[in-house]
């Protein structure tokens, strides 16, 4: 047999699997072909000894936002790199109209070829987008996206009833880019719902990968809160922006979601960045009262490892907060409990000059929402999971599996012969440090900074394409992804 690639001697990580096991794993044509204890290098064009390396399956990062802050074409180089640095061979993008992104509003069919062409042939990673529909017509487009551009997940901010994107909106039609008769509202997320069954319903043969995902705050609780917070003046950064976005809003917009999602028979429903003890324990509620909803529970890497006490203050700000040591802690224990679903790392980078106000840098309120963190979410988990006794193919679960059959990578997430051959190698006993500086990103600090972290990336291979090797290699490869893929 003749192969393009043989990498040899490497400790694979599989999901669904109980043991780590030492193999060889030969590729050809960009597909793992064959995986065994020994296998002849005679018939391979290229072998690499993997040095007893771990072997996970690229990992899916099922929660970015590319192009947010600075233009598309850009972010896509930069920050793919940051994921191939972090073993992350798909990148699951959410994108809409409104500002940000692209700073427009209209149709999809004309919106969205465009984020196409602006993101062809500057990902150094596989990609794909999950939209939101911000107005009436956006309903409309669903079966349209699902048909002709493979998209097959879609999203709902809740939170833009009255905030913006780092706090309070003054003018929703304006931040969305919607007309002043149009809003934003619980009516609008229902009869997206009702959309998204309607092409679940047209399309039989995708309706199991077909899903709506959700930020779960309240609005209206977000808003008296804030101004709570900012009146009274007791707290500053981190911890006052968790005070003004309570984790009890989480909670009840997840109530009022999952109701949603029950009236309308949308089954398919992602939690997202689940941030505290009443998030979680509500959503595990509503999946007890609703039990022929598919839920799924999704949580960022960056609230598994920081706090409201991290040292980099503002540059931590995100939405929904970081939360306190105790939420921490909690979210840890129902990730052990198998109560969440995929980890994430929500990367939206932005960059210094931009993210903290130049004159008061230390107003968490003033600052803008979301940072980056895709290179560190597999160490990260990987780090912090060996030590609370995270098993490996529990994490290839989390990291790989689990986000690529939800969202219709059915070709992803796992090392099995006909797969595609993304591959990570990491030596899960070198000890590192954060240090924003070696990161391939365009952010130039990072929340994580001085962080030690035990295990790291040494190489990463899409489709059996080396891509990264302590620096990322080459010119960017990633292909979009039309779901189910």
């Amino acid at each position: 047999m003749t192969v393009d690639l043989l990498i040899k001697n490497v400790r694979v990580v599989r999901p669904g699997a109980s043991l780590v096991e030492t193999m060889d794993i030969a590729i050809d044509k960009g597909k793992f072909s064959r995986i065994a204890p020994t296998i002849d290098p005679a018939g391979a064009r290229q072998v690499v000894d993997g040095k007893q390396y771990l072997a996970f399956p690229g990992v899916v990062d099922a929660h970015m936002h590319t192009g947010i802050y600075s233009p598309l074409p850009e972010d896509a180089i930069t920050e793919s790199r940051a994921a191939a640095m972090g073993g992350v061979t798909t990148s699951l993008n959410y994108i809409r109209t409104g500002k940000y992104y692209l700073n427009k509003s209209g149709p999809y069919r004309e919106f969205f070829p465009e984020v196409l062409e602006q993101s062809a042939g500057r990902f150094h990673v596989d990609y794909a987008y999950h939209l939101a529909p911000m107005m009436a017509s956006h309903i409309d487009e669903i079966d349209d996206l699902v048909e002709r551009f493979g998209v097959t997940s879609f999203k709902i901010f809740m939170f833009y009833g009255s905030h913006g994107l780092h706090g309070k909106s003054e003018d929703q039609s304006d931040f969305l880019m919607i007309d002043s008769d149009e809003h934003y509202d619980f009516a609008h997320f229902e009869f997206i719902m009702r959309g998204i069954r309607r092409a679940m319903d047209r399309f039989p043969d995708k309706a199991q990968q077909i899903s709506l995902s959700m930020h779960c705050e309240t609005a209206e609780i977000m808003r008296a809160y804030t101004r709570l917070v900012e009146e009274e003046g007791r707290l500053s950064g981190l911890p006052a922006y968790h005070a003004s976005r309570p984790p009890h809003s989480e909670g009840l917009a997840i109530f009022i979601a999952s109701y949603l999602a029950h009236e309308t028979d949308c089954v398919n429903i992602n939690l997202l960045h689940l941030t505290s003890r009443k998030a979680v324990e509500a959503a595990l509620l509503m999946a007890e009262a609703f039990p022929h909803i598919n839920f799924r529970r999704e949580v960022t890497i960056g609230h598994l490892v920081l706090d409201i006490d991290a040292p980099t203050g503002a540059l931590a700000k995100v939405n929904p907060p970081i939360r306190p040591r105790a939420d921490v802690e909690y979210l840890w224990e129902k990730l052990l409990e198998g109560k969440v679903d995929w980890v994430v790392s929500d990367h939206a980078c932005c960059k210094h000059e931009i993210k903290v106000n130049t004159e008061t840098p230390e107003n968490v309120f003033l600052a803008k929402s979301g940072f980056g963190g895709t290179e560190y979410l597999l160490p990260a988990l990987l780090s912090e999971g060996a030590r609370r006794g995270l098993s490996l193919n529990r994490i290839a679960e989390l990291v790989s599996y689990n986000p690529a059959r939800r969202y219709g990578l059915n070709g992803k997430g796992d090392i099995a012969p006909g797969g595609d051959a993304d591959l990570v190698l990491v030596d899960p006993n070198e000890t590192w440090v954060v240090q924003a500086q070696d990161s391939p990103s365009n952010q130039g600090y990072t929340p994580f900074e001085g962080i030690e972290l035990t295990a790291r990336v040494k190489q990463t291979w899409l489709r059996g394409r080396l891509i990264y090797d302590g620096n990322v290699i080459g010119e960017p490869t990633g292909k979009f992804l039309k779901r189910p893929y």
